[in-house]
């Protein structure tokens, strides 16, 4: 199709291939372009930001949530979830019979039927929106209540709100609703082509992937994002066969998004500044009988926010240094840039074929790490690392990412790293010496420690019973518990999930693991300058201060067994 002169609705236009995608389409000379996102600055900040390269296109915003009734498109999830006269409208849109009045009342059907776009182009990640909702969370909380309920032998008003929860969780109703309202509304106003951008959830990993939300791996919540993400696929393809309808794509890429920007500043979750808190060995929570998720309070408050250096991914969040020299080593999620996918949009409406369709393609169309992003990460770690020099800072991580087992795996190495430098000069010390330096440091040092304890990843220290921790602790979950019993067994499985462990059987598999490393280093044919090996000795750089991210992407390919083997 023609660019020129066509009206255009963009879906996530204020996203990290939104943006992209708008930068490169504005040089077609569309009519017009609707720039939708879910918050109203988000949509306004995306047309001012593309509007000195518009070349005199229109640009409009529009914001809302895609998925819900007019009534609700403005309202967080846990306002409407929690509201019983907008739960029960939303279980009736999603649960019920599709009619007219259901359709007409859609936020996605509306925006479609005012500005009848001849081409839509949908950058919204619907498989993390809708699957990130939790329904695991929400089992939980309805099997306590029905527990209760059991034992009272009442039906509580409480065990109603978490029975209309969790249906109002459900993946595969919600997204088979948005996909008939989608298809229903471009019918009507005749639009020409509809491209998704979609996900393979895992990054293009597969189900060793070592990144969890703290549950089992595979992580259920993150193969909950996968299944959806290959059943929305499914359903376009199902479109992609309706005569009469637009023509439909999918563009799937296999790999992180990035990047947006980089940068030192105040570190925000969900919106929010991270809170910096400490604590000091004094005032360790002791480990025995039941595990108390509210803690003992004996934290300090240190009055101020969390910054660092930063990479901002866009919809993905922002990520430490060692967060994004992990998750894009060679071996992992590796990484795509923004543009290339624009690139591949645009071929895809203008005629030409970018062999990333997977509608066309299931099999051979995603889209994998590029020589471009493998050339640009350089830079972007040469920039994060400059910028560690210039502040005084050594940016370990922050537990967005989501994997606390990532985080703790960081920040022991990077303790290894303060207390003695290279990889051999963890091996040249004994277990015992490596401990005790090890819990020094910790009692020490207010910076790491701090750091660790604000993100949510508590300090086990070297007896196993005392608990360096603040008011937010990742792992373990709490499940609408109020306290667990503690054994032996749940320390070790914590400690390996997301806390800084520094026991001495721990600094010794951290000594193993080194080892192992060094031995690798060593049978490597002395003089080869082929290319057969991805991480030869020049990777390592054994002579230099130990690379924490490099570490922990080694833990992640041989320990975890979490290789990516396709690219």
């Amino acid at each position: 199709m023609d660019i020129k002169g066509k009206k255009i609705l963009m879906l996530g236009g204020w996203g990290l291939v939104g943006t992209a995608t708008l930068r490169k389409l504005v040089n077609y000379a569309p009519r017009e372009i609707v720039i939708l996102s879910l918050k109203e600055n988000e949509a306004r900040e995306a047309c001012a930001r593309i509007a000195s390269e518009s070349k005199g296109v229109r640009l409009i915003p529009e914001w809302g949530n895609i998925f819900v009734n007019e009534k609700l498109k403005d309202l967080p999830r846990d306002e409407i979830i929690y509201n019983p006269d907008y739960r029960a409208l939303l279980l009736k849109d999603v649960m019920e019979q599709m009619d007219d009045e259901t359709l007409h009342s859609s936020w996605l059907y509306k925006v479609i039927s005012k500005y009848k776009p001849n081409i839509i182009i949908d950058s919204v990640n619907s498989a993390t929106g809708l699957a990130y909702q939790d329904i695991f969370t929400g089992y939980y909380n309805i099997k306590q209540e029905l527990s209760e309920a059991r034992a009272k032998n009442e039906l509580t008003s409480k065990l109603l709100v978490e029975i209309d929860k969790i249906l109002a969780t459900q993946y595969i109703p919600q997204i088979i609703r948005h996909i008939q309202i989608l298809h229903a509304a471009m019918l009507e106003n005749k639009t020409g082509i509809y491209l998704k951008i979609g996900t393979t959830g895992t990054g293009g990993m597969g189900l060793n992937i070592p990144y969890t939300h703290s549950e089992e791996r595979p992580s259920r919540v993150l193969m909950s994002k996968t299944s959806l993400a290959g059943a929305h696929t499914m359903l376009l393809f199902l479109m992609s066969r309706t005569p009469g309808g637009p023509l439909c794509k999918e563009i799937k890429p296999a790999a992180a998004i990035a990047w947006k920007s980089i940068g030192y500043g105040e570190i925000r979750k969900h919106g929010k500044p991270i809170e910096v808190f400490d604590c000091t060995p004094d005032n360790a929570f002791e480990l025995g009988g039941d595990y108390d998720f509210e803690g003992n309070g004996k934290w300090e408050d240190l009055k101020d926010t969390l910054k660092s250096v930063y990479i901002d991914t866009g919809e993905n969040g922002i990520f430490s240094r060692g967060e994004f020299e992990t998750i894009t080593a060679f071996g992992q999620m590796e990484f795509v840039t923004p543009e290339e996918i624009a690139n591949n949009l645009i071929m895809e409406i203008t005629g030409d074929s970018s062999g990333h369709d997977v509608i066309n393609a299931l099999e051979n169309s995603v889209m994998g790490p590029t020589y471009r992003a493998g050339y640009m990460r350089y830079q972007a770690i040469s920039e994060m690392s400059k910028l560690e020099d210039k502040f005084n800072n050594e940016s370990v991580a922050f537990e967005i990412l989501g994997p606390p087992r990532l985080s703790k795996l960081l920040f022991e190495a990077q303790i290894l790293k303060k207390t003695c430098g290279t990889l051999q000069a963890v091996l040249d010390k004994s277990v015992t010496e490596l401990t005790a330096l090890a819990d020094e440091f910790i009692r020490t040092d207010r910076i790491v420690r701090s750091e660790a304890i604000s993100v949510g990843i508590p300090v086990l220290l070297r007896d196993g019973r005392k608990l360096l921790r603040g008011p937010h602790v990742v792992i373990p979950k709490q499940l609408s518990q109020a306290a667990v019993s503690v054994d032996d067994q749940l320390i070790d499985t914590w400690a390996a999930a997301g806390w800084v462990d520094l026991r001495e059987q721990n600094l010794q598999l951290w000594q193993t693991r080194i080892r192992k490393i060094m031995d690798y280093i060593k049978a490597l044919p002395v003089g080869d300058t082929s290319s057969r090996y991805s991480h030869g000795i020049q990777y390592w750089e054994i002579d230099e201060p130990m690379n924490i991210g490099k570490l922990a992407a080694w833990i992640f390919i041989n320990e975890d067994q979490g290789v990516r083997i396709k690219r």
